[in-house]
């Protein structure tokens, strides 16, 4: 006779399976199933023909999801979104959509499939899956690259207003977002702050449309853009010196380069505030525990806990005062020159 499962063994076996269900939500988001289901209820037939796919398929992985609460089937066979469906929505304010069609690419499918090379070798793994750094095959392949940034931002999108609310930022005359991207954390910021102005240096800037995104959010008056490359000099004269999620992407010596960059750039009176996932001590859950693998694989970076940032900032020329947390799993880290 078979044994009854035991609940240990379950749990791990809802951990195990956990991939498969990304695999789900990823190809519910391919579909554009949310998006379909906007509109009112439909049948998984209804949903296969407007999104061209197999008509009992679709319905099989609807099945699996709604029993993880991501659409509801109807007695009249019907699904409809919910809560959670509704993140998978293009136009939801904090979609997930694109953090879905990143996580189940088939290029993040390998990355993954092979985290035990990073474990064993100690290093990323895309130069010796791809012959190249993670920002060169983003360079060499730009249809994965609108993916990938695509799924960044949904993840950047949950920090913002969190940052916000945790941080005063009106203080700050001039507010330098290094390797900030298009803009989105210093927009928030200069909203929030109306007497501050704002200085972006990314070199990716004019890629990004920075300058049409600040434009269209009215703040084109306020903000100027330097394309300094991060490695390169960064803009001084500001008085807060903002790094969102850098340090964490770059192995430690390159970590310790940006960071007297910004040294050589910071008067004696500004600030470093670094967003970052502050990993915590002991065995609780944190998402920063999760990044760090995937940062393990593809850059060699890695998240780092209050101790860590303390003795890296104290190497770099900097003191770290204080660890800001917000009502999300990013941390601000202000840190001030000696």
């Amino acid at each position: 006779m078979s044994q009854p499962a035991t609940p240990g063994p379950l749990a791990l076996l809802d951990l195990i399976t956990g991939s498969m269900v990304t695999q789900a939500i990823h190809v519910a988001a391919k579909l554009g199933v949310a998006d379909l289901l906007a509109a009112g209820p439909l049948t998984a037939a209804e949903i296969a023909r407007r999104s061209d796919a197999d008509a009992d398929a679709t319905y099989r992985v609807l099945r699996l999801l709604a029993s993880h609460e991501i659409f509801a089937e109807g007695p009249d066979g019907r699904f409809t979104l919910t809560p959670l469906a509704q993140g998978l929505r293009a136009d939801a304010p904090l979609s997930m959509r694109g953090l879905a069609l990143l996580l189940g690419h088939p290029l993040a499918w390998e990355d993954w499939g092979n985290l035990l090379l990073a474990v064993t070798s100690g290093d990323p793994v895309l130069p010796q899956l791809r012959g190249m750094g993670g920002y060169e095959f983003l360079m060499a392949n730009p249809e994965f690259a609108v993916v990938f940034e695509s799924g960044m931002g949904s993840l950047s999108q949950l920090e913002t207003e969190p940052i916000l609310a945790a941080y005063d930022f009106s203080g700050f005359d001039t507010v330098v977002d290094v390797f900030g991207g298009q803009g989105g954390l210093l927009a928030g910021i200069l909203k929030a702050a109306p007497g501050s102005r704002g200085i972006l240096a990314d070199q990716r800037a004019e890629h990004l449309g920075a300058a049409a995104f600040f434009g269209e959010a009215g703040l084109a008056d306020r903000v100027s853009i330097d394309t300094a490359g991060l490695f390169e000099k960064i803009p001084s004269g500001g008085d807060a010196y903002l790094m969102k999620h850098i340090l964490h992407e770059w192995p430690e010596s390159q970590a310790v380069d940006i960071l007297h960059n910004a040294r050589r750039a910071i008067g004696d009176g500004g600030k470093l505030l670094l967003m970052e996932y502050v990993v915590p001590e002991g065995g609780q859950q944190h998402l920063g525990k999760l990044i760090d693998l995937w940062l393990m694989i593809l850059m060699g970076g890695k998240e780092r806990t209050t101790a860590q940032y303390a003795e890296l900032l104290a190497r770099t020329g900097f003191r770290l005062d204080r660890v800001v947390g917000t009502g999300s799993p990013v941390s601000i880290i202000e840190a001030v020159p000696v």
